[in-house]
């Protein structure tokens, strides 16, 4: 069934943001303190029975200088500059194996994979710790974790290293600085949309189906995990809801929307009870910078899937070259 407002409205639908008074303050100590760590980022050969593909196996220093982990994947007979893809993993996903990142190097590109701290449990595996979690209560998952205190809250953590993954992107020689997108569906979503507002000098950005957006709307209108995480949690902590949502209104992709001046292509599905079609529509009419949107009407968290990947493909050639 279609789960939320229908199109007409979803196109104009335009709600008040909250927006903490600190938020660009807040980012930039947040940055600037991952920037006391040397980026250090290391490539090394990974051995695959991938042909056409050279593989590395990465590792550079995100926030509080944690090793994070990444494959980079390059076709083998184009020597660079190349442009490249920096890629976000859906929630509870890691970087898995260099096979399952092929799209990408076999169009032409670079692709540079960012695994998900303290993830890879869910889905696809993954190999970087979170060494560092967030004190207090949480619900299992990440949504929660440390949610009482922006500054202990695992986005936090996260969104730093998705800055830091776009630095080490353009640290191998064979990327072209001046040509690197990022790419993700919904928790990726959500990191390309931070992306898209933190790192300025983007070329693209590919924000399908995305998590972490009109956060408070979303845990009131949706059942489904993740949102659901922070029902729970708030179903037990009921004396702290407007502390744990003052703490979301640093992450909500709403705010990092309106920063934004990266030319983008969303996706939305208007079926979708994960990342309900309001949320993402909240976000798209909120970004500053030049925009489209691809609407699934019937399909749910998927958006447009394969075909999506086409249209994604597409939009790359001409922007990216």
């Amino acid at each position: 069934m279609f789960v939320d407002m229908p199109l007409d409205q979803l196109r104009g639908y335009l709600p008040e943001r909250r927006e903490p008074a600190d938020f660009d303050a807040f980012w930039e100590r947040t940055l600037a303190g991952a920037r006391e760590h040397d980026l250090g980022a290391v490539f090394e050969p990974y051995a695959t029975d991938l042909a056409m593909i050279d593989v590395y196996d990465v590792t550079f220093a995100g926030f509080g200088g944690d090793p994070i982990k990444g494959w980079y994947l390059k076709p083998a007979a184009l020597p660079g500059p190349l442009p490249c893809v920096v890629e976000f993993i859906g929630y509870g996903g890691g970087r898995g194996l260099p096979h399952d990142w092929l799209l990408w190097p076999s169009a032409g590109y670079a692709a540079f994979v960012m695994d998900t701290r303290g993830q890879g449990g869910g889905w696809r595996s993954g190999d970087t710790p979170d060494p560092a979690p967030g004190t207090g209560p949480q619900t299992s998952g990440k949504m929660t974790q440390g949610i009482f205190d922006p500054d202990g809250y695992y986005y936090r953590r996260l969104y730093t290293d998705v800055v830091r993954a776009v630095e080490a992107a353009r640290a191998h020689p064979a990327t072209d600085p001046g040509r690197v997108a990022v790419a993700g569906g919904s928790q990726g979503g959500a990191m390309a949309l931070a992306a898209s507002a933190l790192v300025p000098d983007l070329a693209y950005a590919f924000v399908n189906v995305p998590f972490m957006c009109h956060i408070r709307h979303a845990v009131e209108i949706t059942d489904e995990d993740p949102y659901a995480e922070v029902g729970r949690f708030l179903a037990v902590n009921r004396t702290r809801v407007d502390q744990v949502f003052a703490t979301l209104d640093y992450f909500d992709g709403l705010n990092f929307a309106v920063r934004s001046r990266t030319p983008a292509r969303f996706s939305v599905g208007l079926r979708d009870g994960v990342t309900p079609p309001s949320t993402v529509f909240a976000a798209y009419n909120h970004y500053a910078g030049p925009k489209d949107i691809s609407v699934w009407p019937f399909n749910g968290h998927e958006g447009g899937d394969s075909q999506q990947a086409l249209e994604v493909l597409a939009v790359a050639r001409k922007v990216l070259g």
